[in-house]
């Protein structure tokens, strides 16, 4: 497939470019500094882009089959929040190019219903983190309520906890629920988003993901 990877060089973006080659994808990778992309390869375009910008965003997503977005907050607190920013161009983008497919990254506190996670994340965990990093999730929610708004085939990935290990190669994960546990590689969650991408049970879903 052809496929545009937005924030990639982020923690989650990167490792979609990885296992996007490793599977043998075209990939336009959209970066804000190209300097810092350290992959290359026949199949790797990077770009310099504003993936806040629409017009920015729409010369990576031209052409392409699929958009990945390892956008999001990277700090407590961001009057950009963008998470949200970032999707209203890239629905704007996506949409005038004719691009329907698209799976971005959340975050597992978003599921406030406890439905699929244990009871210690649901009464202890969730309501903590929400204390600590209200900006940051209510940026993520902006983001999927303004995904839910638009025409796109879009799947909002929700990990837990985040961690640099080398990964499984699997995950388990809940569609409208979970994540079923409290941490997961992001290789995994690059590799969850990638198999999502072909999976039509997932489209306008949310879908925890963790070990």
């Amino acid at each position: 497939m052809n496929l545009a990877v937005l924030g990639a060089t982020g923690g989650v973006g990167r490792q979609i470019v990885v296992h996007a080659l490793a599977d043998g994808h075209k990939v336009k990778a959209g970066v804000r500094d190209p300097a810092r992309m350290d992959l290359t390869g026949d199949k790797l375009t990077v770009l310099r882009t504003d993936a806040l910008d629409a017009g920015s965003v729409g010369e990576v997503v031209e052409g392409v089959d699929t958009v990945l977005s390892g956008v999001g907050p990277t700090a407590r607190h961001d009057p950009v929040r963008p998470a949200y920013t970032s999707a209203r161009a890239t629905v704007a983008a996506m949409s005038a190019a004719g691009v329907r497919r698209l799976v971005v990254v959340s975050a597992a506190p978003l599921n406030r219903t406890g439905v699929a996670r244990t009871r210690l994340a649901h009464r202890v965990i969730t309501p903590m983190m929400w204390v600590l990093l209200r900006e940051m999730y209510t940026d993520l929610e902006l983001m999927e309520r303004t995904l839910a708004d638009s025409e796109l085939d879009w799947t909002s990935v929700r990990p837990p906890r985040l961690t640099n290990s080398t990964g499984r190669g699997v995950y388990r994960h809940a569609i409208d629920a979970g994540p079923p546990g409290n941490r997961i590689a992001r290789a995994d969650v690059a590799r969850a988003m990638l198999d999502f991408m072909a999976a039509p049970q997932t489209v306008c879903h949310v879908v925890g993901v963790s070990e």
